[in-house]
């Protein structure tokens, strides 16, 4: 591949589809694993690409760095999911500079989650900055923005009610159960799968449905067993699933695989079977559905459950968006400060450059001439004059961009744009 480097003139972009336009099928599609992410990334280093961040959860995938055009990022993302351009198109958004930036606050501030108020895009976020910087592809652009939307979470975590109450998908899949299934505590539930969501559901499992029948499956069997050493439960062989299946009244699946675990042929019991899929991709296929018996929830109609809690939530909403103003605020004025902190700096060089030449003539010129306190003066001369056109272009009312222009204009300037 052929890499080429990226001018001072790109953008900001965000790219991605989320749960709000793209449902779960095609958010499967479009979802990354671990080593495509870390192939992204591998390829936008090549490309000449100095700052990007790849998230991909069970309700969003998302591209924010800089590019030329947001195409070099839409296909970035479609080379390396199996979703197409034409489908991304059909449910993408793509935001630029300014816009991009408000996205990323509201998406990393849990604003923009599936369910609000839900903090854990935070982490998510945090391991997509870690994940960047190990391929030098975390640029102070990028840091700086990501410890702003944490310092933002942060504050919006402590300073409003906005995560008050129980509500995640663990939870609202343990809520599905006990509206819809008599008699909870007497039924037998297999939890396959024993990642972050199936840990979740499993804790709020025992301690809202008082059942202790509950059996766990995961293909690496140490990862669940350490999940039922912590609350005394059952742990059968990846080998048992059928025959477990067959005991169940629920199932509960929460892997992580990129293609269905559960289809039709695996499914041989005649009672009545409730099967939530907690997982993106999909994990259970749809085929499940011919059967009489079975029942089928999955993630997008459990977000959906909204109760009390959520209600509550939205009156916090406005605090919230405050809070983002704020930093952002602070963000926004750090990203003027370093637009024009090469300006400033190249016109320092060459006043520096006039005072060295001037010192110099003059202590030939004449020969009690003090070079020392001449230089002290000049030098503070200097730095009041750098001071007077840094305070004019953080006015917020001139056009930073022409001042910039006039003042390498005027003083010639050799400006690094790095």
């Amino acid at each position: 591949m052929k890499s080429y480097h990226i001018s001072k003139h790109s953008s900001f972009y965000t790219i991605g589809l989320s749960y709000k336009k793209a449902d779960a099928e095609v958010r499967g599609k479009f979802s990354l694993d671990t080593a495509s992410l870390n192939k992204i990334l591998v390829q936008a280093r090549l490309q000449g690409i100095d700052g990007l961040l790849v998230t991909s959860t069970c309700n969003r995938t998302e591209l924010h760095g800089f590019a030329m055009h947001p195409f070099q990022l839409i296909k970035l993302l479609c080379d390396n999911t199996l979703g197409t351009v034409e489908e991304f198109q059909e449910v993408a958004y793509v935001y630029k500079n300014k816009d991009a930036i408000s996205h990323l606050f509201k998406v990393g501030t849990g604003l923009d989650s599936q369910i609000l108020g839900d903090f854990e895009i935070i982490s998510q976020l945090k391991q997509s900055f870690n994940r960047s910087k190990k391929h030098n592809l975390a640029n102070h652009f990028i840091e700086r923005l990501c410890n702003s939307i944490i310092q933002a979470s942060k504050r919006i975590k402590n300073e409003t009610e906005i995560s008050s109450g129980t509500t995640s998908v663990s939870f609202a899949s343990v809520q599905y159960i006990l509206n819809n299934v008599p008699d909870v505590s007497e039924k037998n539930i297999l939890l396959f799968g024993t990642g972050k969501i199936g840990r979740n559901t499993c804790e709020n499992l025992i301690k809202h449905t008082k059942n202790s029948h509950i059996t766990l499956i995961n293909r690496t069997k140490d990862k669940a067993e350490k999940v039922a050493g912590k609350f005394n439960l059952v742990v059968k062989n990846y080998g048992d699933l059928q025959t477990e299946i067959r005991n169940s009244d629920i199932l509960i699946v929460a892997t992580g695989a990129q293609s269905p675990t559960i289809s039709k042929d695996i499914l041989h019991t005649k009672k009545p079977l409730l099967i939530l899929d907690l997982s993106i991709p999909k994990n259970v296929s749809n085929d499940v559905l011919a059967l009489e018996n079975v029942t089928l929830v999955h993630l997008d109609h459990l977000s959906r459950i909204t109760d009390e809690t959520l209600k509550r939530r939205k009156q916090f909403i406005p605090q919230a968006e405050e809070i983002i103003f704020e930093v952002k605020e602070d963000f926004m004025k750090w990203l003027e400060t370093r637009k024009f902190a090469p300006v400033i700096k190249a016109l320092k060089n060459k006043l520096n450059t006039m005072k060295a030449e001037e010192l110099d003539f003059q202590s030939k010129k004449q020969t009690d001439f003090d070079t020392k306190q001449a230089d002290i003066v000049s030098d503070r001369i200097i730095q009041k004059i750098t001071k007077q056109f840094a305070n004019h272009l953080k006015e917020t009312d001139i056009d930073a961009d022409n001042s910039l222009e006039l003042i390498q204009k005027v003083f010639q300037l050799e400006v690094d744009s790095k």
